[in-house]
């Protein structure tokens, strides 16, 4: 695990560690009863956390573990987890709080792009962090803006993964087809495929950087 991402789930931690961790959750009468953390399926406790089990102060004090769960492990669903950040209001929470999941964003991100494939659990690639971001309330120009500017082999692979993907025949539009689709990313694919032209991957940049031509 990076460094950055090492810190960020740390700050993570000491954000919400005010919220203590309860053994037994009370649950809808009509539909769980109560349930008890430690015997209970942890996705299943994803799904069912501040709707029909537990309250935001639980939500909050499991946060921790399922963040963390989703960078070393592909056990949980990303935008299950932070699907539940705007369903909990999560931009009126203590600014501490907003700032460490923030913080675990960024860092989520700039891990991911640092390496491809990428070694982050259930986040397998760009596609899936960025529409859990989307999940989580946020708007994807700020991540976009991180890979803009980040000139590294790592990052270029991803995003020639990216283009790769995009319906070139349909073309709906879409901000992030949009983004992928600028001239920008065409140029930067061919100083990617300069650069890297004796490399195992330059079959794909080589096609990202087709698929824009056209």
């Amino acid at each position: 695990m990076d460094d950055d991402l090492t810190v960020a789930l740390a700050r993570v931690r000491d954000a919400f560690a005010r919220y203590p961790r309860r053994a037994v959750l009370d649950g809808c009468p009509h539909c769980k009863g109560d349930v008890l953390v430690d015997e209970h399926d942890l996705f299943s406790l994803t799904i069912s956390l501040g709707n029909t089990v537990g309250s935001r102060d639980d939500v909050k004090s499991l946060l921790p573990v399922f963040l963390e769960s989703l960078v070393v492990s592909e056990d949980l669903h990303p935008g299950i987890i932070l699907g539940k950040l705007p369903r909990e209001e999560w931009r009126t929470w203590p600014q501490d709080e907003q700032e460490a999941i923030d913080a675990y964003l960024d860092a989520v991100w700039r891990s991911l792009l640092a390496h491809h494939p990428p070694r982050l659990g259930a986040f397998e690639d760009a596609a899936t962090f960025l529409d859990a971001a989307r999940a989580a309330g946020e708007r994807v120009e700020r991540f976009l803006d991180v890979w803009d500017a980040t000139h590294t082999s790592s990052a270029d692979r991803h995003l020639a993964e990216m283009v790769s993907r995009l319906d070139f025949v349909k073309r709906k539009p879409s901000l992030l087809g949009d983004w992928l689709r600028r001239e920008a990313v065409r140029d930067r694919l061919h100083r990617a495929l300069e650069r890297d032209h004796d490399s195992a991957w330059a079959d794909d940049l080589a096609r990202a950087y087709d698929l824009l031509r056209r």
